[in-house]
């Protein structure tokens, strides 16, 4: 499975050079300025992408005794499909879930939402880039407040600008598919 992964990641790794990763000058999210970009969706909202992505993930999380993979909006949500609908087809058995910015103030004013997780439960939260890793963090801390054990994210992309510094004292492990250094950044 090794060789069949490593080819997987150097098909992401050239669809994210020749599709994602922008140069110029951009302000990130963290409010950072940047001479490129990378935009994980760009990749995780195609077939292809999805896929890779997916297929790299479950076989991160392979092993770990985990009960589901999410993470927060927007960033997770193409990976997160794709991770249940590759999980079904491989008939893993794991659920999936988005962690909202806030709770809803309608209906059942959820924050968490996806199949119904118990206190207790053990996750592993996703995101495509992770910069500061601000959003994971806010995540991990809607998950806290629930009962949710996370103590791990996967990213496709560290960027190397303290995210798993910041994760680490949030006590979550940083675990990326690449780094920036990876594309000669």
């Amino acid at each position: 499975m090794e060789n069949s992964i490593k080819g997987l990641k150097e098909k992401l790794r050239t669809l994210l050079e020749k599709e994602a990763l922008k140069r110029g000058s951009f302000v990130l999210s963290s409010g950072k300025t940047s001479n490129y970009y990378l935009d994980g969706r760009v990749i995780t909202l195609t077939p292809e992408g999805a896929y890779l992505v997916a297929s790299i993930m479950l076989e991160m999380a392979k092993g770990r005794n985990i009960d589901a993979i999410g993470g927060p909006t927007l960033g997770a949500d193409p990976i997160v499909g794709a991770v249940a609908a590759l999980a079904h087809l491989k008939n893993i058995s794991i659920k999936t879930f988005i962690v909202r910015k806030v709770a809803k103030e309608h209906g059942m004013g959820k924050q968490v939402e996806g199949p119904a997780l118990e206190a207790g439960s053990r996750v592993i939260l996703v995101d495509d880039v992770a910069t500061t890793g601000k959003a994971l963090i806010e995540a991990k801390d809607a998950l806290d407040k629930i009962g949710i054990i996370a103590d791990t994210a996967f990213v496709i992309v560290d960027r190397k600008e303290g995210a798993a510094d910041n994760l680490a004292k949030a006590g979550l492990k940083l675990e990326s598919i690449f780094s920036i250094v990876d594309f000669g950044l």
